[in-house]
């Protein structure tokens, strides 16, 4: 796993950005299209905001979602809330291109596997994403694979169902289609991120970040989460 250490949050999220711009120029230039995963938080969507900037071939371009709080639509909780004001208010992004997890239904079940077969008409069968950007939160989870749920388990599913976390249960993508994926783009900031990024780095099983492949994966990380200076 390779790790760029960058001076704040905002040059983390202006170095994401870039990054991700990259990777949709090769995947369209290759594949004919870019497949994303995003996960949620405040340097996410300034990364979000600055990928507006970069150059993109947003036609090409299919937003998937990482995980996502079960609340009503339009609700702060929702990571889609903010993934639509950061995105689609800023780039020519279709609509009908950010692939939103159906989590305002009664039936929860049925709604995973249906996110599952989108992921399955987008990115084919077995889904393999180009990228998946992921954050980790001070417990060591990433998306909502939270220590001791049991959808860390899931291993025939590439869309799983958590218990209550911080007062909302969740849709998530699990370990099988994070760990096809293409590429993972790790965003870390804060120094409250200290320690778990270091467990991290050392692909630690014991927290569910330390279990997504390392093979195609890089870090970028501020310097209070890295602990030291500036590399980039």
């Amino acid at each position: 796993m390779k790790v760029q250490v960058v001076a704040n949050a905002d040059g983390v999220a202006q170095e994401a950005a870039r990054i991700i711009a990259s990777e949709a120029r090769a995947a369209v230039s290759a594949r004919g299209k870019f497949t994303i995963a995003v996960s949620g938080g405040r340097t996410p969507w300034q990364m979000l905001r600055a990928l507006a900037n970069e150059t993109v071939p947003w036609s090409s371009v299919h937003v998937f979602q990482v995980d996502e709080r079960i609340a009503p639509a339009g609700d702060p909780d929702r990571n889609l809330t903010h993934l639509r004001e950061s995105l689609l208010s800023h780039a020519p992004l279709p609509p009908e291109q950010i692939h939103a997890m159906p989590v305002e239904g009664s039936d929860s079940v049925a709604a995973a596997a249906s996110y599952a077969k989108t992921l399955h008409s987008l990115a084919g069968t077995p889904p393999v994403l180009d990228l998946v950007h992921l954050g980790m939160g001070p417990d060591g989870h990433t998306a909502s694979l939270v220590p001791g749920d049991p959808v860390c388990a899931i291993t025939d599913a590439d869309v799983g169902l958590t218990g209550f976390y911080q007062k909302r249960q969740r849709m998530t993508l699990t370990y099988p289609v994070l760990n096809r994926a293409r590429g993972i783009l790790w965003v870390v900031t804060g120094a409250e991120k200290r320690e778990m990024l270091q467990r991290l780095l050392a692909a630690d099983p014991s927290i569910p970040s330390g279990r997504v492949n390392q093979a195609q994966a890089l870090v970028i990380a501020d310097a209070e989460a890295a602990g030291t200076a500036a590399t980039t």
